[in-house]
């Protein structure tokens, strides 16, 4: 019971190391739908947390394009967190976090875009000790269309103080999803005042709300807001105060609930404003408005001036309001300072508006260059304030209204364009025409290049402004390959545009000519356009090579002609002509021989130098001419000829304008006959073995001047089909080239060859032995000095002579059985060749294996056992592996070490038997004999147990990972078996224990103690006695 309480404790322990707070993280709570183009923001925080008071935040959005890939947005760490599409966003604030507290932020999306709709995420980094909770959280948010409308009518009203006022405000929405709208009125009192005191709303609860200057009014039913249509909603003011006196308008907000069932404004529309004037009744205050000419063109000056009449107006303050259709655009305040509205900046920056205070009572505003939007009914408000800066008034009057009309103004102005070039070759020059008639005031114009078939916007090629002033578009400028563009003003109406270098096909098209017309600030533009058509160079440039022989002998001389052919006349433009050489036989790659340029200089070619002093280049008009004196074999191959053509008045630098390539000419040049002859007779040579063998190899009939090459064959005797065998190659220069079966030293210093006379070469054979049987013939090679190397000019072929060995009547007896074997990969195994019977004596043996592939069914040696004992491997990276055992002088057997999968195949061994014929002399073959075949296959090797485990992942984690599971648990409940037995009592000894004590403090053994066993005691035995007990396993006493 003890152990398993200390078991279930330490698992109770476990657990309550895992029941630690867990990480959550909650983000806004969506859908959520907002309207484009409105601020807005998502909120996102972390509980539960453990790290840092003070934690980061990412924030990722899933398109609904690709759902499943995350695209990051902002971080509150790492700078480089958001991908480039919100990269412009983050960095100039569009998209931003703003950290309310340590764990809590708030993403702002200041202008919000169809694009920004998706799945958002909210990603805070780990900051525990472990992975445990939530870590992200994901809302949805829509993006709407913004069709919130609100509308009223600007206005200027006038009214006595106590009269009654109504403003009308449109009001309408098309959103589908369910949503609220709240509507109210508000005023803005003094001049640039931009706080708005609030009226009268309803609210989107449909719940009436007063501004707390209007609660009394409201309440007494003086204000009033009521809704007369779907639409439309009106503001009633019963009897107007002075303090009504300002600029009123209506605000309507939409509001949608989100899911957590806060409702939220989306959008929110303003109106113009109207202007509200209170008179208050008994004050002295008057207001006209003049205008020196109220009916004007466009261009002229309109001068306006408003003079307020009042007593002892020099020791008074007023501001002075000046009103279009009921819209201020500008205030002057009792100092006579000046404030425009937004719209009238621009304009007034420029110089061409301008009000000013010329008196206390005279107040002047100027519009110069009139357009058709200053068009209305002029007023200016005046108000009288007790001290400048006071934004109360003592009393407002406004002025009639005056109307000024302006009259716009019309341009008889014509154009045509037209070109004198409307076909052209790239590099010719391309002029374009541009007449205007017409027109009364300065003229501008601009040339604009539509690219066909691109129906982007047009190129600006140049520009020329009214004071004459000239500019190039980006693509013309600073010259380049079109040369520097000229635009000319021949006459008051006459423009001229030249490219001097047309490009290809990039500057055709259509050409339009823009001429605008200037007077009073007002421009009138016609346009014209003409098509233009730019041929490529290289249309029509084509390039024949032909030669009047195709085929010529050897110190021959022949030519080449190069025609080349055009639309447009070749020699007004830089033509380089090049040569182009492919040697035979084909390499598929030409190697450039010469190159002629435009200024006539020549560029030789690399590859070829032997060329250079046989060329011969010559140029008639368009024809090109290339003679080759005394041709040689080198000169033989696939010639082409290179046009390359520049544009018309450029210099031959860079890229060419077009290039043509012509057909290709082959050109064989014949080398002097070969009159090479080798005697084909047949022939046999019988040898005894041991002996020297010689197979002649004769020359009938050769030139005087060549060198000949022999390489000598050999054709086994088997299989029928087999393939010859290089034994030695002699070539012209007498440098001898072996055979890959004959390279080893042995070999190499029995076959010699030997040229015995001008005509005769001998193959001398060292010592033949049986393996040397077959066919031997010759290959002989007729070469010649030509110049530039050495050619060859043909070979033939000797008749075959047949080696025989004859050995006496004597035969060895070899086992002849065939054996089939199998040897696993890795292991040895041991081929048998026995002899049998008895030898003579006085011979000596020598052994050789031969293995046949199983692919190429070759026969190949492997190893030669000689008859003086020494052993020949034909690879030295078999001496390794091979072993030729000889436990009796009769057993041959060959044991492979380490087999491998390339081993299989069939063996035989071949014995030979040799006798010296003398005390001094050689020795010669008496007899030999081959074994039977043995057929080897390989067996991959068994998997073993280590080996099974290894190649099992999960098995080999089992195994290892399973006594560190047994020794932790073994080592737990002897931990909790410790704790158990201190709380036991101590110093008790019981009946039952190893031992007992007897009088006079003997011991006597009470149980049977295993051989070899101690136990230590350091602890108290009883109360008084204080000792340490050794127990060993013996037949005497047992001593303390």
């Amino acid at each position: 019971m003890g152990l398993t309480r200390c078991l279930v404790s330490a698992f109770l322990l476990i657990l309550t190391g895992l029941s630690t707070g867990q990480r959550v993280v909650t983000v806004q709570k969506g859908p959520l739908y907002r309207v484009r183009g409105t601020h807005v923001t998502l909120w996102c925080k972390v509980n539960g947390y453990q790290g840092p008071a003070e934690q980061n935040f990412q924030w990722s959005i899933y398109l609904p394009s690709a759902p499943e890939r995350e695209v990051q947005i902002v971080s509150t760490t790492d700078p480089s967190f958001p991908y480039a599409i919100y990269t412009q966003r983050v960095r100039s604030r569009g998209i931003f976090v703003e950290r309310v507290q340590g764990d809590a932020v708030l993403l702002h999306i200041t202008e919000l875009q169809d694009r920004d709709a998706g799945e958002y995420e909210c990603h805070t980094p780990n900051t525990d000790e472990r992975y445990f909770g939530s870590y992200s959280a994901k809302t949805n948010l829509s993006v709407i269309a913004d069709t919130l409308a609100a509308s009223m009518v600007p206005q200027v009203l006038s009214h006595a103080e106590g009269e009654a006022v109504e403003l009308t405000c449109e009001v309408s929405k098309s959103t589908a999803q369910h949503t609220h709208l709240s509507v109210g009125w508000y005023r803005l009192q003094g001049a640039g005042e931009s706080h708005a005191e609030e009226v009268l709303t309803l609210s989107k609860d449909f719940v009436l709300r007063p501004g707390p200057s209007y609660t009394r009014r409201f309440l007494a039913g003086d204000v009033r807001l009521n809704k007369v249509g779907n639409t439309t909603y009106t503001l009633s003011i019963g009897g107007v105060e002075p303090s009504d006196h300002g600029q009123l308008y209506c605000e309507a907000a939409e509001w949608i609930e989100d899911p957590d069932e806060t409702w939220k404004d989306i959008s929110r529309k303003q109106t113009r404003r109207t202007l509200l004037a209170v008179r208050i009744q008994g004050r002295d205050l008057s207001v006209d408005i003049a205008a020196a000419e109220s009916s004007l063109s466009e261009g002229d000056t309109l001068q306006l001036n408003c003079m307020v009449g009042a007593q002892k107006s020099r020791s008074r303050h007023f501001q002075v309001l000046w009103l279009l259709n009921g819209v201020e655009v500008a205030r002057v305040d009792p100092h006579g300072i000046l404030i425009w509205e937004e719209e009238y900046e621009e304009r007034a920056k420029r110089g061409q508006l301008q009000a000013f205070k010329q008196s206390n009572t005279v107040y002047v505003l100027t519009v110069y260059e009139v357009g058709l939007e200053d068009n209305g009914t002029y007023h200016c408000s005046v108000s009288e304030v007790k001290t400048p800066g006071d934004f109360h008034s003592i009393q407002t009057n406004l002025s009639s209204g005056i109307q000024v009309n302006v009259k716009p103004i019309e341009s008889r102005m014509r154009l045509s364009v037209s070109t004198s070039t409307p076909q052209v070759v790239a590099g010719d020059a391309l002029i374009l025409l541009c007449e205007v008639q017409g027109a009364t005031s300065p003229v501008s114009v601009q040339w604009w290049h539509l690219l066909p078939q691109h129906p982007g916007p047009p190129l600006l090629v140049a520009s020329m402004e009214r004071d004459g002033t000239l500019s190039l578009g980006s693509t013309y400028q600073g010259g380049g390959p079109r040369g520097n563009l000229q635009l000319e003003k021949a006459t008051s109406g006459s423009f001229t545009l030249v490219i001097p270098n047309t490009l290809d096909k990039g500057d055709s098209g259509r050409y339009g000519c823009k001429a605008t017309e200037w007077s009073r600030g007002q421009s009138w533009t016609k346009e014209g356009e003409t098509a233009v058509t730019v041929s490529s160079m290289g249309l029509g440039l084509h390039a024949t090579l032909r030669s009047r022989i195709a085929t010529v002998r050897y110190g021959q001389s022949f030519e080449l002609i190069c025609e080349v052919n055009a639309n447009y006349t070749l020699e007004e433009v830089p033509v380089s002509v090049g040569w182009l050489f492919q040697p035979s036989p084909s390499t598929h790659h030409y190697h450039d021989l010469v190159q002629i340029f435009p200024s006539g200089a020549v560029a030789w070619g690399a590859s070829q130098p032997h060329f250079q002093p046989h060329f011969q280049l010559m140029k008639a008009d368009t024809s090109f001419r290339l003679r080759i004196h005394n041709a040689t074999a080198a000169n033989e191959g696939t010639y082409q000829c290179e046009v390359e053509v520049w544009r018309r008045n450029t210099l031959p630098l860079g890229q060419p304008a077009a290039t043509a390539k012509s057909n290709a000419v082959g050109i064989k040049v014949v080398l002097p006959e070969s009159k090479l002859q080798v005697a084909t007779k047949e022939s046999s040579v019988e040898i005894a073995g041991g002996a020297d063998a010689a197979i002649e190899c004769r020359i009938v009939l050769a030139q005087n001047n060549s060198q000949l090459a022999v390489t000598w064959y050999l054709l086994p005797p088997t299989p029928a089909d087999a393939t010859p065998l290089q034994i030695i190659r002699v070539n012209y220069n007498s440098i001898l080239e072996y055979g890959a079966e004959f390279s080893s030293p042995t070999q190499k210093s029995r076959f010699l060859s030997q040229r015995v006379s001008s005509n005769v070469f001998w193959l001398r054979i060292l010592s033949a032995n049986p393996g040397d049987q077959g066919r031997y013939y010759c290959v002989v090679e007729e070469w010649l000095w030509l110049v530039d190397g050495w050619y060859k000019l043909g070979e033939g072929a000797s008749g075959k002579t047949t080696l025989e060995f004859k050995l006496p009547e004597h035969e060895l007896q070899l086992e002849k059985t065939n054996h089939s074997i199998s040897a696993r990969e890795g292991e040895e195994v041991t081929l048998r060749c026995l002899l049998q019977g008895a030898r003579q004596p006085t011979t000596h043996l020598s052994a050789t294996w031969f293995r046949e592939e199983e692919e190429s069914r070759r026969v190949r040696p492997l190893l030669t056992l000689h008859r003086d004992g020494a052993i020949e491997y034909q690879r030295e990276s078999l001496s390794g592996r091979l072993h030729l055992r000889r436990p009796a002088a009769g057993d041959f057997g060959l044991t492979l070490h380490r087999v491998e999968k390339g081993d299989a195949g069939v063996y035989h061994c071949q014995v030979q038997e040799w006798q010296q014929q003398g005390e001094g002399k050689g020795w010669a073959l008496q007899a030999s004999a081959n074994s039977g075949y043995t057929q080897l296959a390989t067996v991959p090797p068994e998997l073993t147990v280590l080996s099974r485990i290894c190649s099992s992942p999960p098995l080999l984690n089992f195994i290892l990972y399973l006594p560190l599971v047994l020794i932790l648990l073994l080592a737990l409940a002897g931990f909790c078996w410790y704790f158990q037995f201190r709380k036991s009592k101590k110093h008790n000894i019981t009946g039952n224990q190893l031992m007992e004590l007897s009088g006079a403090g003997q011991l006597r053994r009470t149980e049977y103690l295993q051989r070899g066993f101690l136990l230590f005691c350091s602890s108290s035995c009883n109360e008084s006695l204080n000792m340490r007990v050794y127990f060993q396993w013996n037949e005497a006493a047992l001593h303390y």
